[in-house]
């Protein structure tokens, strides 16, 4: 495992990232609904991204620890994701992309349709897991979003002992 001799801090706010997409007739399943697996796949390309801004390196997906599609995105709406480095240990990252939906033709608002939570492990020129920088907390939001990650994170290694 590489480690420097003084971690680097980097602001939570340097790691977001945005992906917009147009559902199209390629991303939807008979009901002309977005594919859940579609979803999947931005989530994790917009994680990737996040989480290789904060710490500037390759990363690998570890583990998505929640996915809830709370309501659906139709052929022809527009879906913006955003996602933003929420809390980091050692050689680990949780990511949280949330998902919103402007419905075609209704209305201008975007509604939050999913939240998800992976967990990003940053590697090395070797493929191996690396140091992540620490995570410099600007606002009282970030600073939520660090202990509620501290919660999940604990909890992920609960589930995994058991």
């Amino acid at each position: 495992m590489t480690q420097s001799a003084q971690r680097p801090v980097r602001p939570a706010s340097l790691s977001k990232a945005n992906q917009v997409h147009i559902v199209l007739p390629k991303d939807v399943n008979a009901s002309y609904h977005l594919f859940g697996g579609r979803l999947m796949e931005w989530i994790d390309i917009v994680a990737a991204v996040a989480a290789k801004r904060h710490c500037h390196t390759e990363v690998l997906t570890a583990a998505v620890d929640h996915l809830s599609f709370l309501a659906p995105a139709n052929l022809g709406d527009t879906v913006e994701l955003v996602g933003r480095v929420t809390y980091v240990g050692n050689t680990s990252m949780e990511v949280c992309v949330e998902t919103w939906v402007e419905y075609f033709g209704k209305e201008h608002d975007a509604h939050l349709v999913n939240r998800a939570f992976l967990t990003m492990v940053a590697l090395d020129e070797n493929g191996r897991p690396t140091q992540v920088p620490m995570l410099e907390l600007q606002t009282e939001q970030e600073k939520k979003d660090f202990e509620d990650g501290k919660m999940r994170r604990a909890n992920r290694k609960r589930m995994n002992m058991e």
